[in-house]
């Protein structure tokens, strides 16, 4: 019994799953999310009929053991809950804990799923990333996917006769919850100071020797191949790590990230992404740039397809971030296919950062953003101001040229007669 708000720490977790290592039934799931609150039960589960998205056994006895603390808690609106930074090296803790047979779906297809019985396994269910940033009936709609699918599976075990523990968890929190006295000391601040704090995940490194060449992160990283596709790699990447860097070449002149995928989705074997990069002097600055050239995709070893990058700069001594990178005209920061093949490919990378050069305690240096100091809003406010302003001084202007009379009439006196060339 945890007290509420409390924060369970890395080494408390390990304690509170020392049963599940124990036990006789060695089988055990970790259903991996991308995002994911207690809210989204308490909130989400009280839908209506068909609304409901938590639909099956485990997500139904979750529920009921929630409601359960929010009876017997002193506090219903403060519940104690996992700190985020512990679930983000859950997966290598429990890789480490025990002689596990691990198994990573990501096709989510239950029907080829083999386990065997006689050995501990390790099941890693990716399971598909929630519609962030988009409105809440996406948000259901996902999670409501996202619990079908558990459902199918541990009915599938079940069926089979097959006795497991299931983990249910996500990379980071969906719900971040602020406190109202630090909200007026928000501000803009250098990205490689908050690094540590903002990211879910480390971002991934590739090393010569026992230095770091490049570090490369991202919040998303989303393909669609001939617009019917999709391939969701944030967490193959990040989380995982079910990716191959080998190919990764560095230098002080050019350097270029690989990363290669086996059965990224079904239909496709094999997929090959490359960021090549240059440091590169400039006399009018006078002084050396890294640039992002150009982003290749290679599926299957035949089709190649090419983007070439636009805006994406920095000093050499810095990092680039852009918080929108992809083929969308909209995004700050455009992939614009080169060939053929690459308009058969639409890119999404939100939160991107990379930084191929000059790489220091294996962190980010200071980020150079790809929005520049102008945003729209200023814009907007200058423009506006400029308005106020010529409108104040016409009137001062006008109020300027006003003019009184010279003389006046006397009641006492004769009539003023004033000449019309007056």
């Amino acid at each position: 019994a945890l007290h509420e708000g409390h924060i369970v720490s890395a080494l408390e977790l390990t304690v509170l799953l020392q049963p599940v290592f124990t036990q006789n039934s060695r089988n055990l799931i970790l259903f991996l999310q991308d995002a994911l609150s207690m809210d989204d039960f308490t909130y989400l589960s009280e839908s209506d009929g068909n609304k409901n998205p938590f639909q099956n056994q485990v997500s139904k006895l979750f529920i009921n053991l929630l409601q359960e603390m929010l009876q017997s808690s002193p506090s219903s609106l403060v519940l104690p809950a996992v700190d985020y930074e512990a679930t983000r090296y859950l997966l290598s803790f429990l890789q480490e804990s025990g002689d596990w047979t691990l198994t990573s779906m990501t096709n989510l297809d239950v029907s080829q799923l083999e386990v065997n019985t006689s050995k501990p396994n390790l099941l890693v269910v990716q399971l598909q990333p929630l519609a962030s940033g988009l409105n809440e009936i996406s948000t259901l709609e996902a999670i409501a996917e996202n619990d079908k699918i558990i459902g199918r599976l541990t009915k599938d075990l079940r069926e089979r006769g097959i006795h497991f523990s299931v983990i249910y968890t996500a990379v980071r929190p969906s719900r971040i919850s602020r406190r109202t006295d630090v909200v007026g000391e928000l501000r803009r601040q250098l990205m490689a100071a908050e690094e540590e704090g903002s990211l879910s995940y480390p971002p991934l490194n590739v090393t010569t020797g026992n230095d770091t060449c490049i570090l490369f992160y991202a919040s998303n990283f989303s393909l669609k191949a001939n617009s019917s596709v999709f391939m969701d790699l944030t967490n193959a990447t990040f989380v995982t790590r079910n990716v191959d860097l080998s190919s990764s070449e560095c230098s002080d002149v050019n350097t270029t990230l690989s990363l290669k995928y086996t059965k990224p989705v079904n239909g496709i074997s094999s997929l090959e992404i490359r960021f090549s990069m240059t440091n590169k002097f400039y006399g009018g600055s006078a002084r050396n740039w890294s640039t992002l050239d150009s982003v290749e995709i290679v599926q299957d070893g035949e089709k190649f397809a090419k983007f070439n990058v636009s805006v994406m700069s920095a000093p050499a001594e810095y990092s680039f971030h852009c918080q929108l990178v992809g083929t969308s005209n909209l995004y700050p920061a455009r992939l614009i296919p080169s060939n053929n093949e690459a308009k058969n490919w639409d890119v999404f990378i939100s939160r991107l950062q990379i930084q191929g050069f000059n790489i220091e305690n294996n962190q980010f240096s200071y980020a150079s953003d790809c929005t520049g100091f102008f945003t729209p809003e200023i814009w907007m406010g200058l423009v506006t101001s400029i308005i106020l302003l010529w409108i104040l001084t016409y009137g001062i202007h006008m109020i300027m040229q006003l003019t009184t009379n010279s003389r006046f009439d006397d009641p006492k006196g004769p009539a003023l007669s004033v000449p019309q060339t007056e």
